[in-house]
């Protein structure tokens, strides 16, 4: 995983000054704890790796330093463990990526031991985040599991909280899939999205927002009973309502749309909706047309490229305008430049004839057709 300007990410978060770090955490409680033999072990193949392997691996080797009876090397791994993350914060504390390979650990050897692996699941995720982890536990024992995270819902750490929404997502990035329906967690995120810590809060939007892409209905019925129950603040609630329904707003969903105070058919009229008759992959297109409301109207201005495929079909990209709100009367003039990158390193542009929709409130006012070339 290698982003611009040889950037590597795993090459930052599992590099040999992690693998000592791990390492002398171990031997810090227990001075048999072999760290040069674990490190060159470790060493000898991770940087062949790609990310998710290298903690894998991290976690393989480790099976080979500790005591076979998994009770035992629950044991060690509790001692070893640094202080939690610090309390005071509320968001963007993931912890020492590194420590995940505690948890690989613990799924490829605790499946037998919930009693002592599911605790110690919990123990780990106040230093670093659990969800790839707790995964493996929902699909091997799913009830044992569903009921630990009952309980997790009101742990006094943020951290164990958190972990109750992000590691039951639907579709949670580089995670397992856990067999789990979509309205199973919904019991959890009931308790959890009055929860005074962002850090928890921006999981539920995020789970949500899984949620949206196969039962919107049950997004939009769950976020406006949340509004009515009236138990988180409402300023929250609303940054989890915006973050929960953004895919929705981006398909034009008429009752995400209204649930967040748009109109699904906006009293207005539009002109002078123009773009570049023709573009080169490494240009920019000016768009730009006018709107007037004929009433007070809140209006999500977006646009949708119909992009050409290599294989001569097209598909739709939604891009976000502006976000207005017009008095009865009023008319705004808007421009925006649309540049189509060239050699752009997560999407390929194909000349062709091509269409910009302007969407207003998930509905269409126009097209114009162009042609990249």
């Amino acid at each position: 995983m290698v982003s611009n300007k040889g950037f590597s990410l795993k090459d930052q978060l599992f590099n040999v000054e992690k693998v000592r770090y791990f390492a002398g955490l171990f031997y810090a409680v227990n001075k048999d704890f072999d760290t040069q033999g674990f490190e060159d072990e470790v060493m000898a193949t991770m940087l062949d790796l790609e990310l998710k392997a290298r903690m894998n691996l991290i976690a393989e080797v480790l099976e080979n330093y500790l005591p076979k009876a998994f009770p035992l090397a629950a044991k060690h791994i509790h001692a070893a463990l640094p202080p939690p993350l610090d309390p005071t914060r509320t968001d963007d504390d993931f912890g020492l990526f590194v420590l995940g390979a505690l948890g690989e650990y613990v799924a490829r050897n605790g499946m037998n031991d919930l009693p002592v692996a599911l605790p110690l699941v919990r123990e780990i995720t106040k230093r670093a985040s659990m969800e790839f982890t707790l995964r493996h536990f929902l699909n091997a024992a799913q009830d044992e599991t569903m009921a630990a995270l009952n309980d997790w819902v009101q742990d006094d750490h943020y951290h164990v909280r958190r972990l109750v929404s992000e590691g039951t997502r639907p579709t949670l990035p580089w995670g397992l899939k856990t067999g789990l329906e979509v309205h199973e967690p919904l019991p959890f995120l009931n308790a959890l999205h009055a929860d005074g810590t962002r850090f928890v809060t921006r999981s539920v939007a995020n789970h949500l927002n899984d949620i949206s892409k196969t039962d919107p209905t049950l997004v939009v019925n769950t976020l406006s009973r949340w509004r009515e129950m009236g138990q988180q603040n409402k300023d929250e609630l609303g940054w989890m309502t915006r973050h929960a329904l953004r895919t929705l707003v981006k398909k034009g969903d008429s009752a995400a749309l209204t649930l967040l105070g748009y109109h699904a058919q906006p009293d207005i009229s539009v002109s002078d909706f123009n773009f570049a008759p023709t573009v080169r992959i490494g240009d920019t297109g000016a768009i730009s047309l006018s709107i007037t409301s004929h009433g007070d109207e809140n209006l999500m201005v977006d646009y949708v490229v119909h992009f050409v495929k290599a294989n001569g079909s097209t598909a739709p990209k939604v891009f976000k305008l502006k976000k207005l709100a017009l008095k009865k009367g009023q008319t705004v003039a808007i421009q925006k430049n649309h540049r189509f990158q060239k050699e752009a390193s997560t999407f390929t542009h194909y000349a062709g004839a091509h269409r910009i929709t302007l969407q207003i409130n998930g509905q269409s006012f126009g097209d114009v057709d162009f042609a990249l070339v």
